[in-house]
């Protein structure tokens, strides 16, 4: 990526206006450059590339932080979207609210999300049509959307101020799941793009499971537990060659295919293909109308009776493509395949920022990013917790002293001239810190009660056990690294779904190959016998010549 160069700028001491203003002389093509560098470093970082880590772009990122924030929780009502997007524009993203509001409508997008983010109520728009807009829908945060927020309050990521100063923002998110590699996303940057398929989170958690305890894994290995990517709206995925170069490299061009049924269609008796699954990011209208235009204008498809899009919320996709009588439906779906989007290409490129630098990261290196982040998330936040229960404790122990003694604490108090004399005394008498004596003074006297004293002691082992086992976490590094892995676990059973897309293995060229029908698309009106067997079997053969 480039850098801005070091420029001097040459000023003249006399050259001022008449209102007083200095004046700067530089160079045209220096000021264009550094202008443009400015301005692509900017989208490279602040607005285009997902971070590594967390798998968010600023405006993402931005808007689940306002949100957690705000307490538009999964617990909470929901609330107009308009009102989500202000904040995220008046707060941390300055950059117009359609562009935020077109962003939070793709995080609670199901059909282009493996693990929505965002709990959309009312129309959040289908693959073919845009959605309402920001007044008239509603959102939350969902519960998948915790799993990456939830550790904010523990000192586990570095804040920066927001662009006008007055707030703090988080540099990235904790992510407890990999949302890079399970959700995918795309970007536009200066030179430069992205495009990730999303995959199974079920899957690519066992993959990191098994690269925390085998940091050495090979490609191969990890591919048995990620075996391709897994797309939101199913279908078929051909060619695992191409998959298999796309881990290994970051770029490679897959195949996605309609998953479709031929037979009888019901209530006619024409034969029929049925569509129930379409490629990532295609929808029903979009393929009518290419089968329309194939149809009716360039005249390359034959044998289609009629379309039929019956698609619906209760059902999900179901696309009826009718033949002619005499048709034969295989070789309809190869030509259906070669000239509409029911076979579709989708080009991989994992281009990410690691480091704030734009890398391009295969499956293992994208795995690696991730688990590194989560140790140290992982860590800062045993070190925030063990900090507290230190502090908890030392106060504990302070009232338990104050308790041995309890009658000469109070004498000592109420013969004390005023607040400050009081605490000096029990620091200087009872051996206490300024932060003991002062909790001391502001403690009820109905806390310091015999019964009170017990609880106090059963807190101070409890305190002392639970400091002891996270030092254990902070001084072991395999200690750390089982935590993170039963963490992991939790977050596959709790949000894991079955594997939607089916993976036809081989050389991409040679299932294309194999697919293609063996007959011709239409079937000879010859005369000829149909026989029906004992056993219910129906076969046609050719007529027996006279």
């Amino acid at each position: 990526m480039a850098r801005r160069k070091n420029t001097t700028t040459r000023v003249d001491p006399a050259a001022f206006d008449q209102a007083g203003a200095r004046i700067f002389d530089n160079p045209v093509k220096t000021e264009i450059e550094d202008s443009y560098l400015e301005y692509a470093y900017s989208v490279i970082h602040s607005r285009a590339l997902p971070d590594a880590r967390d798998g968010l772009k600023p405006v993402h990122r931005r808007i689940l932080f306002s949100m957690n924030e705000n307490g538009y929780r999964p617990n909470h009502a929901y609330v107009k979207s308009s009102r989500v997007v202000g904040d995220v524009m008046g707060r941390y993203h300055p950059h117009g609210d359609s562009a935020i509001y077109d962003a939070m409508v793709r995080l609670a997008q199901d059909f282009s999300m493996n693990v929505p983010l965002v709990d959309g109520h009312g129309n959040f728009g289908s693959v073919d049509d845009a959605p309402a807009a920001s007044r008239y829908t509603e959102a939350r945060m969902s519960p998948e959307a915790m799993a990456l927020v939830g550790e904010l309050g523990e000192d586990t990521v570095d804040f920066r101020p927001n662009y006008d100063g007055s707030l703090q923002e988080p540099q990235v998110l904790p992510a407890a799941f990999p949302n890079l590699l399970v959700n995918g996303t795309s970007g536009i940057a200066v030179g430069m793009a992205t495009n990730m398929i999303p995959h199974n989170l079920g899957e690519v958690i066992a993959a990191a499971k098994w690269l925390i305890n085998h940091p050495n894994a090979s490609l191969d290995k990890l591919m048995e537990f990620v075996p391709g990517p897994d797309l939101p709206t199913g279908g078929h995925l051909l060619g695992l060659d191409q998959v298999r170069k796309a881990y290994e490299t970051g770029r490679g061009v897959v195949r996605m295919r309609a998953t479709v049924t031929t037979g009888p269609i019901e209530g006619t008796r024409r034969q029929g293909i049925t569509v129930t699954e379409l490629p990532y990011g295609v929808g029903p209208e979009k393929v009518i109308e290419r089968i329309t235009d194939e149809v009716n204008k360039h005249k390359r498809l034959t044998g289609i009776a009629d379309v039929k899009d019956l698609t619906d919320r209760e059902n999900g996709t179901r696309l009826v493509i009718e033949c002619k009588v005499g048709v034969n439906p295989q070789a309809l779906l190869a030509d259906l395949y070669r000239l509409t989007p029911l076979e579709q290409s989708f080009g991989i490129n994992n281009l990410v920022l690691v480091d704030g630098t734009p890398r391009t990261l295969g499956l293992k290196g994208m795995l690696e990013v991730f688990l590194a982040h989560r140790y140290e998330v992982v860590t800062r936040r045993t070190r925030y917790r063990r900090r507290k229960r230190e502090e908890r404790l030392h106060l504990v122990e302070g009232l338990l002293k104050a308790l041995v003694d309890i009658d000469k604490v109070i004498k000592l108090i109420r013969g004390s001239e005023n607040a400050k004399a009081a605490k000096d005394g029990l620091m200087t008498r009872f051996k206490l810190s300024d932060t003991q004596a002062t909790y001391i003074l502001d403690t009820p006297l109905r806390r310091l009660t015999k019964y009170d004293k017990i609880e106090l002691e059963s807190e101070q082992e409890r305190l002392r056990s639970e400091i002891a086992e996270l030092t254990t976490i902070l001084d072991d590094e395999s200690v750390l690294k089982k935590l993170v892995s039963k963490e992991l676990t939790r977050v596959a059973k709790d949000f894991g779904t079955a594997r939607r897309t089916a993976l036809i293995d081989g050389d991409l060229k040679e299932v294309l190959e194999a697919s293609k029908p063996a007959g011709p698309l239409e079937v000879a009106d010859d005369p000829c016998q149909v026989i029906l067997s004992a056993t219910g079997l129906v076969a046609r053969t050719a007529a027996e010549s006279e």
